[in-house]
């Protein structure tokens, strides 16, 4: 079985990342919904209060086949100033290992030199952050370890890419069907 970490920062996209969530589990896929906010208890970007399954501190990453940032303000901001939390995306770049953001959160892997040469996608007015990408603009983009989305919108489409990317091409399809997914009626 896949396992996905979800990062959830105080000032999250709560839809954003929970979306994702969502249908992954749908998928079987064993998601680990991590805080780096010290506590469990997290408030995201609309006021609504997410419960973490673990605090980064509490978190094993290494089981991990892919690390997940929703986008989200301030919740992006937090993503960025987390120096342990950008310690593992590099290791996971270098290893090999998937990324995933999406919105505003490819701009965390841009700042890392993460996305250099790569086709991205984020929300309209952060691509200069995307540094080194080649924006698209397009809903979903994956190009090698690293999967991006443009925003709130296509959250489900990056959840079944990664669906797809971690457990195949009828597994994502089947989700999409079952989730009435307006490209499978």
């Amino acid at each position: 079985m896949s396992k996905v970490t979800a990062f959830f920062a105080e000032g999250t996209e709560e839809v954003e990342c929970l979306a994702v969530v969502d249908v992954l589990r749908r998928a079987g896929i064993e998601v680990q919904l991590v805080s780096i906010s010290g506590k469990r208890e997290v408030t995201g970007s609309h006021k609504i209060t997410v419960v973490a399954d673990k605090t980064y501190e509490e978190a094993e990453f290494d089981d991990s086949d892919m690390l997940f940032l929703p986008g989200g303000m301030p919740g992006v901001v937090n993503l960025t100033a987390h120096k342990a939390l950008a310690e593992l995306l590099l290791r996971f770049d270098r290893e090999g290992k998937r990324l995933a953001a999406v919105c505003a959160a490819p701009s965390v892997l841009g700042g890392l030199g993460i996305l250099n040469g790569k086709k991205a996608t984020c929300f309209p007015g952060w691509e200069d952050k995307l540094q080194g990408a080649i924006c698209t603009g397009a809903g979903v983009v994956t190009d090698g370890n690293v999967s991006t989305g443009r925003g709130l919108g296509f959250s489900i489409d990056l959840g079944l890419e990664m669906i797809r990317l971690l457990e195949g091409d009828a597994k994502a399809a089947d989700i999409k069907s079952r989730i009435q997914h307006p490209d499978s009626i």
